[in-house]
């Protein structure tokens, strides 16, 4: 009996049909670094990477950047580069006994005078043992680790791993980056791309810096049996909507609410308005946007424009009541406000201050003379004795001492010539001179 393999065999030919051509990623992939695009910091004439490899001294790297970038690529290169072996694992699909394999192979490949390269993406995936396993094998020379990830290294490798390897940031593509991603595969594909220029240019927003999102683009674009070119309009009906790049809980999330954040700050209306949509677009809970918000108002503004409190509040009570998007006017609304009102942080550093002072003297008791003497014992022992109601001194102040015996009077609050501060600032001058007038 014939096995199925003989049958297989005998099948027509016309049976398999036409090999599939390969992805537009795959035919485009830069063979050199020349090639590359992009990445001109750390590829140029004083670039990390460059003076890397022209001491020949290469050593493990850590990948940090957006996906789409060149990270898989740029590892590819180096091992071309070195004539190193390249061997690429996932961490989300790769465990220890994968890595023990691979290990063992390096370690003979190593004998015969062969070095490994082992290119881990989504190397933040490992979790602490599993990165410590990786140590010993760079120490030795066993292997040069190169690791991709697009989560903030600083936070999600362990110091052991990082400070055996050279952090290396790589940088979104640029629009004109993009735009030569489109020329290349014109001249690969012998064809233009059938896209009216307004099309063209909505095509590099939607790759949003992602080169890797480009060609997937393209690759519908081109395969199109269209007559003519397409408009912008009709390519918004042709190619669904890109998802921005927006992790609620990763580095994304703390980048843009850091923007936001600091355009307040900076009184940039326009600019803390973009940040606070891009965060609604990406599907940020509007509830965390009015909490920080409220936080931006009392950390920035404080009592320099203490209305700034109240309508932010006011903004996270009203999106409570209506809900999204009619809610959401209210927060950009007190966004726009916060932005435009003066700004102080000299409560916040008060309150800083205050703690620090309150932790060195946190034992110390009030003075004597301004504590209650409900009991005859607290009266016997000095309670209340000496105080001075300051309602009857002469300009409501009678300047005692309300500090800890003992304690030197600190000075916290240092209020700004700036909005309402700046009336704060005369009655802070008015208390404190009068405070020295009645010793």
């Amino acid at each position: 009996m014939k096995c199925m393999a003989d049958l297989f065999d005998k099948l027509p030919d016309a049976e398999a049909g036409p090999a599939r051509p390969a992805p537009l990623a795959d035919q485009l992939r830069p063979r050199r670094f020349n090639e590359v695009i992009g990445q001109r910091h750390l590829l140029g004439e004083e670039g990390a990477l460059r003076v890397m490899l022209e001491s020949d001294n290469l050593s493990s790297i850590i990948f940090w950047g957006p996906p789409g970038v060149g990270k898989t690529t740029l590892a590819k290169l180096l091992a071309d580069e070195t004539h190193m072996e390249f061997v690429q694992i996932s961490a989300i699909f790769s465990g220890v006994p994968e890595l023990r394999k691979i290990f063992e192979a390096a370690k003979l490949r190593r004998q015969t005078g062969r070095g490994t390269l082992l290119f881990v993406d989504e190397i933040h995936r490992f979790n602490k043992a599993q990165q410590d396993g990786f140590l010993p094998h760079m120490e030795d020379g066993t292997i040069i680790l190169v690791g991709a990830t697009t989560e903030n290294p600083s936070f999600e490798l362990n110091s052991a791993l990082m400070s055996r390897a050279q952090v290396m940031v790589l940088e979104r593509l640029t629009l004109g980056d993009l735009e030569l991603v489109i020329q290349r595969a014109e001249q690969l594909l012998q064809k233009p791309l059938p896209l009216k220029a307004d099309a063209r240019e909505a095509v590099l927003e939607m790759a949003d810096g992602d080169g890797r999102a480009l060609l997937n683009i393209l690759e519908q674009c081109f395969s199109w049996k269209v007559k003519g070119q397409v408009s912008r309009e009709e390519l918004s009906r042709r190619l669904s909507k890109r998802a921005p790049k927006y992790d609620k809980s990763g580095e994304e999330h703390y980048n843009l609410i850091s923007a936001l954040h600091k355009s307040v700050r900076g009184s940039d209306p326009d600019a803390a308005v973009y940040w606070l949509c891009r965060m609604l677009d990406g599907g940020e809970d509007p509830r965390y946007l009015a909490r920080r918000i409220t936080r931006m108002a009392v950390e920035d503004i404080g009592l320099a424009d203490p209305k700034a409190q109240e309508i932010c509040l006011q903004g996270w009570q009203t999106y409570e009541r209506l809900g999204s998007p009619e809610g959401e006017l209210a927060l950009v609304q007190a966004v726009i406000y916060l932005a435009l009102a003066p700004k102080s942080n000299a409560a916040y550093a008060a309150f800083k201050e205050g703690m620090k002072h309150a932790r060195m003297t946190g034992s110390e008791p009030p003075p004597k003379h301004i504590l209650n003497a409900p009991t005859k014992l607290m009266k016997d022992l000095g309670y209340g004795d000496g105080y001075q109601y300051d309602h009857d001194a002469k300009d409501g102040v009678s300047g005692q001492n309300y500090f800890p015996d003992g304690v030197v009077r600190g000075v916290y609050y240092l209020p700004v010539d700036r909005g309402f501060e700046r009336e704060l600032k005369k009655r802070q001058e008015y208390f404190n001179k009068a405070r020295k007038l009645s010793k």
